[in-house]
């Protein structure tokens, strides 16, 4: 699996690059959030966090500025019924992470449902899933009100990204953030797998 990549950009065009990597072009599709965040001008060196999509009549590269969204992205497609890859890349275009994950906390259908492709009941769908069958919106709601971190809330997010159930995620982060509370995301993911091997 390819988990970043770090090139030179050949062509740019909203939501899709193509990065010079070595001699190798890659095309790369990305939400408009993104393809703002790495400002990605021809023969401008970026780095994508990767998302390598396999389907039986295509496989698709896509790259995020960083592994919160890449998460988000991942999260949607995974985790949510009827998401694919090109709605997922819809909603991040229209919403940055903070504002996804503020949208699904305040259950603000609205929020979502401007995003291209996205309707009310999808948006409604999206919200319902998240709040209870994943269980991530009350660890978002937490780093609101300040009474869990920042790190904390995306270790969580990122390993249930990878197919960790939220309760064995959060309750290895708590125990990792009890003796380290200054410990960065990177951390508490190694550590909270780890522990749960």
């Amino acid at each position: 699996m390819i988990a970043f990549l770090r090139g030179t950009v050949a062509e740019a065009m909203p939501q899709c690059l193509v990065l010079d990597v070595n001699g190798v072009g890659y095309e790369v599709q990305v939400p408009l959030s993104t393809f703002d965040a790495v400002n990605p001008m021809e023969g401008r060196m970026v780095t994508l966090k990767i998302h390598f999509h396999v389907r039986e009549n295509a496989q698709v590269l896509y790259g995020f500025a960083t592994d919160a969204e890449r998460d988000i992205f991942r999260l949607l497609i995974d985790r949510v019924s009827g998401i694919g890859p090109a709605t997922a890349i819809s909603i991040l275009s229209g919403l940055n992470v903070s504002a996804f994950k503020q949208a699904v906390v305040s259950g603000d259908v609205q929020a979502i449902a401007r995003a291209k492709g996205v309707g009310k009941r999808t948006a409604e769908r999206i919200i319902l899933e998240l709040k209870d069958k994943v269980g991530l919106a009350s660890t978002w709601e937490a780093q609101q009100q300040g009474t869990t971190t920042e790190a904390a809330g995306d270790a969580e997010l990122a390993l249930v990204a990878l197919g960790f159930k939220q309760t064995e995620a959060r309750k290895a982060i708590a125990a990792l953030v009890k003796e380290n509370p200054q410990a960065a995301t990177d951390e508490l993911i190694r550590g909270a797998l780890r522990r749960m091997s």
